[in-house]
């Protein structure tokens, strides 16, 4: 697959297939996102790959502990609510995958189980725990880095036929990731990737997110009209 076709194809899968990822392939994807731009190379970023039973355990503690009332607990700076513009976006999206599923707007029961998907890490066979180093917390730059290889992670598992959705709700209770993982105490949870093979009966992954025209985010200066 070319890197254009990758680019423009690539979306956000929210349902897979009951298959399980060969770690081989895994390694491939891997290796590939590990090229990501990193400020002077620092490349600070960590990755913790689950499958089997310990991404159950995952699954199981993070969804006892959000039904059980626990406030979600993650080891960045947690973002306010969006607002304005922005806010407009996360809605349309929202909006986009509920007309797809059949959700209508007063269905609380689904629209409950939608968010509880989230937190199971939409029930992909694998989960890629994403880290950086702590020594770097108060470094946004490193952020910025771990999130270009993160985004290396999704395009290349498009690349090879899998379907990935960064997916920050799976590391909302941290310590249950931090636990089962066994993530070092020198390594920051920043997100998550549930990735598998796509599901192309499950009509939200069907859903491609809409975006703003070039010139609506670009300003082009020095060129000739």
């Amino acid at each position: 697959m070319k890197l254009e076709q990758a680019m423009q194809e690539r979306r956000s899968t929210r349902g897979f297939k009951d298959k399980p990822v060969e770690r081989e392939l895994l390694a491939e994807i891997i290796t590939l996102a590990n090229r990501a731009p990193s400020s002077m190379n620092t490349q600070p970023w960590h990755l913790h790959v689950l499958t089997g039973e310990p991404l159950e355990k995952v699954r199981k503690g993070n969804t006892e502990r959000m039904l059980g009332g626990v406030t979600p607990s993650r080891e960045i700076e947690d973002y306010a609510s969006y607002e304005g513009e922005h806010r407009k976006r996360q809605i349309e999206i929202a909006v986009q995958l509920f007309e797809a599923m059949g959700i209508e707007r007063n269905d609380a029961e689904r629209r409950q189980d939608w968010v509880m998907r989230g937190f199971r890490q939409f029930d992909a066979p694998v989960s890629i725990v994403v880290c950086f180093d702590r020594s770097l917390l108060n470094n946004t730059i490193a952020h910025f880095d771990t999130g270009a290889m993160t985004y290396g992670l999704v395009l290349a598992a498009w690349s090879k036929g899998l379907g990935a959705v960064i997916n920050g709700q799976g590391i909302m209770q941290s310590p249950v990731v931090r636990e089962v993982a066994n993530i070092p105490d020198d390594q920051v949870i920043l997100t998550c990737v549930a990735l598998g093979w796509p599901d192309d009966e499950f009509v939200a992954n069907s859903v491609v997110s809409r975006r703003r025209p070039v010139e609506n985010i670009t300003q082009f200066m020095g060129f000739d009209d």
